[in-house]
């Protein structure tokens, strides 16, 4: 496997492989001697591809390096699973021609059947070289999804790292890019729509080829001859979702509650909807004609 480009913006260049070597031993070594200070080293670990993936000292910020070439990907996933919480990580995407190529950032759970699991997808589609990434954002809720909604992103995310959050608890996951919220989807359990509540999920993130569907709807597949592509993660924060005073959980808050009321700037989410949604499954009648948009599309009748 090929050294990773080094993180310069968008230089284009390849680190020499000894200076990987020591730095990804020095992060091993301080990992060992310091396990009592949070890092992704000690807050995630790497469940498939590890010969794809490695550590390595940014700075003063432990980064994961991900690796796709032809043979395969890699991805890892939080040693803690959470029941509601805030998830803040700073990614940087794969640069150049990146076509074909999806990093992930997404919540799921464990041990629980495929038709009853829940799920909060970023995936980050990749372009020909010069074109904008598409980030695709889906939620699965009782192991039914097609809540799919897409944006454009208004950066370059190859050329630094970004902070990508999902915000999850009783009333709302809330997506943002930046501290910009672009994505509310609301808590209509009450009329009848689905919505995460009882499953603790693990923060996830890969690196892995779907040139059958990922650039243009599949018409431009990866180009193999600038592989390997690399994706880098740093500074996973994670925020427990904290009760009112007198509340055992977060799920216990009464319905009355303004606890998650203030957690988005509504004019923001406007605004990055108006300037950057390319797709809302809520808006495609032509898809739902014969049965009508999902109930958490429509407005409650008041």
């Amino acid at each position: 496997m090929a050294a990773p480009p080094p993180l310069l913006p968008c230089s284009g260049e390849r680190c020499r492989v000894w200076r990987l070597v020591v730095v990804a031993f020095v992060v091993f070594v301080a990992a060992a001697m310091d396990t009592a200070a949070a890092s992704m080293y000690d807050d995630v670990e790497v469940v498939w591809g590890s010969d794809h993936s490695f550590f390595y000292m940014d700075g003063e910020a432990d980064t994961l390096a991900l690796c796709l070439d032809e043979t395969h990907g890699s991805g890892f996933r939080s040693k803690d699973a959470y029941l509601y919480a805030r998830f803040d990580i700073d990614m940087m995407l794969v640069a150049n021609n990146s076509a074909g190529t999806v990093t992930t950032l997404y919540l799921m759970p464990e041990d629980v059947p495929w038709e009853y699991h829940d799920e909060v997808d970023l995936e980050f589609l990749g372009n020909v070289t010069g074109e904008p990434y598409t980030l695709h954002t889906n939620i699965f809720a009782n192991g039914v999804g097609g809540r799919e909604q897409q944006f454009r992103l208004w950066f370059d995310p190859t050329c630094d790292f970004h902070t990508y959050s999902i915000v999850w608890n009783p009333k709302h996951i809330i997506i943002l890019v930046d501290g910009v919220p672009i994505r509310d989807y609301r808590n209509e359990a009450a009329r009848g729509a689905a919505f995460p509540t009882w499953q603790k999920m693990r923060v996830h993130g890969s690196l892995w080829n779907a040139d059958d569907w990922a650039t243009q709807g599949g018409s431009v597949k990866t180009d193999w001859s600038a592989a390997p592509f690399y994706a880098y993660y740093r500074r996973l924060r994670v925020t427990p979702c904290a009760p009112s005073p007198g509340v055992a959980w977060c799920g216990d808050e009464p319905p009355e509650s303004p606890r998650f009321k203030q957690e988005m700037d509504a004019a923001a989410l406007r605004k990055a909807r108006e300037e950057h949604l390319l797709y809302d499954y809520c808006a495609d009648t032509k898809r739902f004609k014969d049965t009508g948009l999902p109930i958490e599309c429509t407005p409650p009748i008041s």
